[in-house]
């Protein structure tokens, strides 16, 4: 897929991973990007450092109303869309202490989403002869999140969506990747990490902690590849392969591994 002179559209642009891609389409070639964020004032400023190659929207991406109305003005406005990255996401620890509705909120930004997106742009890149979706999951969609129930299970189900539109779309032109990182400098992983933000998680940290340039560079390698998975960090592979092989190991593993967190929570916080 070239990126070249496409239109592109970026959800949860506000900052970190979002921010990044927008900015690095525009220097990767794309004609024009629209940054959309809850965060008016943020996407703004993304917009605002992107030039008069970038435009800026509010969006409620759990609000499927809102994207069909933000797409159909986008192809009113530049006649077509080439790339969808479905990309908003946020942070929230817990488990079944958590009362549903975060649940069914956490799954309504992660997952019903990118399937928001997918239902309002697919028909025009498929009158178009094709286009992209990058949507972002999470190595917890791979794996696991030690300490989010409602992570661990939207962001699977954020990569099960993405393996399906794959599968049923690839051959009528429409590319799917899914961005599987661990842990990125962004508002998620809290004001340690960031300069704001909650939910700061050690598990995913393990592995080092990534910029969101490099993040976005890789994603930008994956689309001009068509490469399914995009794995910032490379030990996610590894781990998830160990899964397939052995499902029971793995999780004995993942149990010792959490043991191991709360002891040094433990002795961190006396």
């Amino acid at each position: 897929m070239d990126i070249e002179n496409s239109i592109v559209v970026v959800t949860g642009a506000g900052s970190g991973i979002g921010r990044a891609l927008a900015v690095g389409f525009v220097e990767q070639g794309a004609d024009h990007v629209v940054c959309t964020d809850l965060d008016l004032a943020s996407v703004n400023e993304t917009a605002t450092q992107i030039g008069t190659k970038g435009s800026a929207r509010c969006l409620d991406v759990a609000d499927q109303e809102a994207i069909e109305t933000l797409v159909a003005e986008v192809l009113y406005e530049h006649g077509r869309i080439d790339i969808f990255v479905s990309n908003a996401g946020y942070g929230r620890r817990g488990g079944i202490d958590l009362a549903t509705d975060d649940w069914k909120q956490m799954m309504e930004v992660h997952a019903w989403s990118h399937l928001n997106a997918a239902r309002a742009v697919i028909p025009s890149m498929l009158a178009e002869g094709g286009g992209y979706l990058l949507n972002t999951a999470s190595a917890a969609g791979l794996l696991t999140q030690i300490d989010s129930g409602p992570y661990a299970m939207s962001k699977h189900a954020a990569v099960a969506l993405a393996e399906w539109l794959a599968i049923t779309y690839k051959n009528q032109g429409i590319g799917v990747s899914v961005l599987c990182p661990q842990a990125v400098r962004t508002n998620i992983l809290g004001p340690k990490a960031s300069r704001a933000g909650s939910s700061n998680t050690r598990q995913a940290a393990q592995d080092g902690i990534l910029e969101p340039e490099q993040v976005a560079l890789n994603c930008f390698e994956a689309i001009r590849e068509e490469r399914f998975l995009v794995l910032p960090h490379g030990e996610v592979r590894e781990y998830f392969q160990r899964k397939a092989s052995d499902y029971d190991r793995w999780l004995q593993g993942m149990r010792r591994f959490r043991d191991r967190l709360l002891s040094a929570k433990s002795k961190a916080n006396p």
